[in-house]
């Protein structure tokens, strides 16, 4: 019988420091507008990109900066404005995540309540907000004012450097030819990199193995079966 992997105790937290992150051309842009903070043009900044090109980490990064609180837009819903602007007391500076998925009359007023404060905004998503589909004019006006910068996916080399930073981190060694196999089969986002790394380490050691292609295969498709497991679980 396959040895099955201990997800629950073996994956460790995500990481989001600042020397964490692997600068590529697809992302130098949106770094450069995080680390350029607090000299915005306006009080928003809007990142879009899809799953896995690294926008949390980024948010992360300019939330250590700014000592702002990261939300998720969707639990803007149900908030009065009294609620938004004791938020905003707490914390003039905020991320807000998948944004997107606020509800437009909320992120509205927080955008305006920020903006009095004297305080910024940053906002994720997978499109920018001259692609969002927002009924509210002044909204979309705010929103398409401010600067929007695209995140490209991890391509081949950044996603390799990733692989290869967690592989030092740990002081582990990979076969010849075990980082172009991971590139070439696994998801392609940082986060993604992080788990299989972590997957690699746990099974090498406590199988006592190499860690060479067989194993990144074994490693790979249990991670896969994991994952499918999960998504079936959450559909019922």
């Amino acid at each position: 019988m396959a040895r099955q992997l201990t997800f629950d105790l073996a994956l460790p937290s995500p990481t989001y420091d600042r020397a964490d992150f692997v600068v590529a051309p697809g992302n130098r842009e949106a770094l450069a507008w995080i680390e350029r903070w607090p000299d915005w043009p306006g009080p928003a900044l809007a990142l879009g990109g899809p799953r896995g090109a690294g926008k949390t980490h980024l948010a992360h990064i300019w939330a250590a900066m700014s000592g702002a609180e990261v939300i998720q837009g969707e639990t803007l819903a149900g908030e009065s404005v009294a609620d938004l602007h004791d938020r905003v007391v707490r914390s003039p500076a905020l991320v807000v995540e998948d944004g997107d998925r606020a509800p437009e009359r909320p992120l509205f007023h927080l955008y305006n309540l920020v903006r009095e404060a004297g305080g910024y905004m940053l906002l994720t998503a997978t499109a920018l907000p001259a692609h969002w589909s927002i009924a509210l004019p002044d909204l979309a006006s705010r929103l398409r004012a401010a600067p929007a910068i695209a995140v490209a996916p991890p391509d081949d080399d950044l996603l390799g450097s990733i692989i290869l930073k967690q592989l030092a981190d740990r002081q582990l060694h990979a076969a010849a030819g075990v980082v172009h196999y991971l590139v070439s089969h696994m998801e392609r986002s940082g986060e993604a990199a992080r788990r299989v790394v972590a997957a690699l380490d746990r099974r090498a050691l406590t199988e006592r193995r190499e860690i060479d292609r067989r194993l990144a295969a074994d490693v790979l498709a249990e991670l896969s079966e994991a994952s499918r497991t999960a998504q079936e679980e959450e559909a019922r």
